[in-house]
């Protein structure tokens, strides 16, 4: 089999200029995977389910896109495009908002966290995003550089955490558990480790952080400031 030749971004391509019009648009077919892909994941998103799902057949939309890969490229970008991009005073008030905005929009679109880092991405509403994200910081006139590894940092923490909290929940969904339950059925076999006396550590979490018993909500802020602090502390002229 010959091998498929290495095209730009779909969004680089000329639209096809024959035939009859599409009855759907790219932003409609992103959307609709996009709502297949929040209630299946991103492996329940066939090209033959989209197409079922729109009431056409899976060489409809193939006229419309060449490749699953397209239609991720344009799912991450219509996603994207849902935040609406709010302007702030300072730098650390924007990166406070960067970093809520990518942990709630993680948790809204789960399979995104899965796509995200897999390489560039250059869609148009993206790089909206993209552009007033990086605007959160210039009142600081530091390198680019500096500002796009501090917004890497933000961004790194918020992902992260919300990469856990998504396991955990898929997690205790598969047993059938909340974390309480979860928590109920272990707490014999914790008991015995506490007891052993072999982990000072592990039992200093258990008696005395915390930490593990915080709301979600409120882990999450405690990190973020420290992660603000951080960038504080490590950039001339940011305070």
């Amino acid at each position: 089999m010959a091998e498929q030749k290495a095209q730009p971004v779909i969004w680089a391509r000329p639209r096809p200029s024959r035939g009859p019009a599409p009855k759907i648009t790219l932003e409609e077919l992103a959307r609709h995977a996009i709502e297949i892909a929040d209630e299946e994941g991103i492996d329940g998103l066939t090209m033959r389910r989209l197409g079922a799902g729109l009431g056409r057949g899976t060489m409809s939309v193939y006229r419309q896109i060449q490749s699953k890969s397209d239609l991720i490229d344009l799912m991450l970008d219509e996603a994207v495009g849902e935040i609406e991009l709010v302007s702030h005073d300072t730098w650390r008030e924007g990166l406070h908002w960067l970093g809520h905005t990518i942990r709630d929009h993680a948790l809204r679109h789960p399979w995104m966290l899965m796509l995200l880092n897999e390489g560039p991405y250059f869609g148009p509403k993206g790089i909206g995003y993209t552009e007033h994200v990086l605007g959160l910081m210039s009142e600081l006139d530091l390198p680019i550089d500096e500002i796009m590894l501090a917004i890497g940092l933000v961004n790194s923490y918020a992902r992260g955490f919300a990469r856990q909290e998504v396991a955990q929940t898929r997690r205790l969904a598969e047993v059938g558990l909340t974390v309480e339950e979860w928590m109920r059925l272990n707490s014999g076999y914790v008991r015995g480790l506490l007891e052993s006396g072999k982990y000072p550590q592990f039992n200093r979490v258990i008696i005395e952080a915390e930490q593990p018993h915080m709301v979600q909500d409120e882990a999450f802020e405690y990190g973020l400031q420290r992660v603000l602090n951080g960038v504080a502390a490590g950039l001339p002229g940011a305070s």
